[in-house]
């Protein structure tokens, strides 16, 4: 039996580094800010990385430098992107019998653009693993302490119902970072999901489209997300921290902002800080909030989603961190 499965995408990531860039202001954009590159020209980048991403597997990848027995649960294209993917998660030992190899699809790909001092813009390409379907599961060999299902999409995002009342009738405990796909579900489907999940982890902006509610309304989406399950609840804001709320009480956590080198993955880091530390102590809430937040800080000081999550021996390091933890 595996101490976690990762249930979610598997990415190949191209990160590049663009030289300064051309921010436009645009009313009609989302954030009211556009890149602008010229068309038809041929524009020297300051350098490139690949990485391995998705949230399945950035998920397992930090359960693995736990020292965790971890499955990986998804699917890849018969590519060099796949084949690339499947060589990382042996290096990891992540065990890989779960994998689906998605005959006439290509894995899953995103370009991310760095803009230097600022953010970065991804393109994504959701191929494979968007593809995997109920047929492909061996429902048999899903046995483990902790079902992790990172945010999910295509073909699984519908089967999330099936897997969390499949780990239920087994006794597994369920972790589940809500999607937009999940999102969308009718809301006595998703009231179902939620009632049966371990613990839920939602930002703010999910938060407030679960709720209804305005997002700047931290308060009342608090309070409303309390009644959702009987589980814990987690509600990441990036840099400003994350509300816990557990047990009907709440509290708050904060680490002093760094400037991050890529916050690529950092939601997957903290989910999968959280659960790690629970792993070795269920009980011990505010000790897994802490290293969520220093797995989500230690990633993005790092280029690449998997490239910073902590290993073991962390410990010490995580003693020094200046945590402030409100009630």
């Amino acid at each position: 039996m595996f101490d976690v499965i990762a249930f979610g995408s598997a990415t190949w990531d191209i990160s590049l580094d663009l030289p300064k860039a051309r921010i436009k202001k645009e009313t009609d954009l989302i954030v009211d800010e556009g890149l602008l590159l010229n068309i038809g020209s041929k524009i020297n980048i300051d350098g490139f990385n690949t990485n391995f991403g998705g949230g399945g597997v950035n998920v397992a990848t930090t359960f693995s430098n736990q020292g965790f027995r971890v499955a990986y649960c998804g699917a890849i294209g018969d590519d060099i992107g796949g084949r690339e993917i499947v060589n990382y998660l042996k290096s990891k030992k992540i065990n890989t019998s779960l994998l689906k190899i998605a005959q006439g699809k290509k894995t899953n790909t995103s370009v991310v653009l760095k803009i230097p001092q600022r953010d970065r813009t991804i393109l994504v390409y959701r191929g494979a693993s968007d593809c995997l379907s109920k047929e492909d599961f061996s429902w048999n060999k899903l046995s483990a302490k902790w079902f992790y299902l990172a945010p999910l999409s295509g073909k699984l995002s519908l089967l999330t119902e099936e897997i969390v009342l499949n780990a239920k009738k087994k006794g597994i405990k369920v972790a589940m970072n809500l999607g937009s796909n999940q999102l969308i579900f009718p809301k006595k489907k998703l009231s179902s999901i939620l009632k049966s999940v371990d613990v839920v982890f939602v930002n703010l902006e999910e938060a407030s489209v679960l709720t209804g509610l305005n997002y700047c309304d931290e308060k009342g989406i608090v309070e409303k997300v309390k009644g959702l399950t009987d589980g814990i609840i987690v509600i990441t804001k990036g840099g400003d921290g994350v509300v816990v709320i557990s047990d009907g009480k709440v509290f708050r956590a904060f680490l002093p902002k760094v400037r991050p080198v890529d916050n690529t993955g950092a939601g997957d880091a903290f989910g999968s800080g959280f659960i790690s530390s629970l792993l070795r102590d269920e009980k011990d809430i505010e000790m897994a909030t802490k290293v969520g937040m220093f797995n989500a800080k230690s990633c993005i000081l790092e280029p690449g989603s998997t490239n910073g999550l902590l290993s073991i021996g962390f410990e010490k390091a995580l003693k020094k961190e200046k945590f402030k933890i409100v009630f």
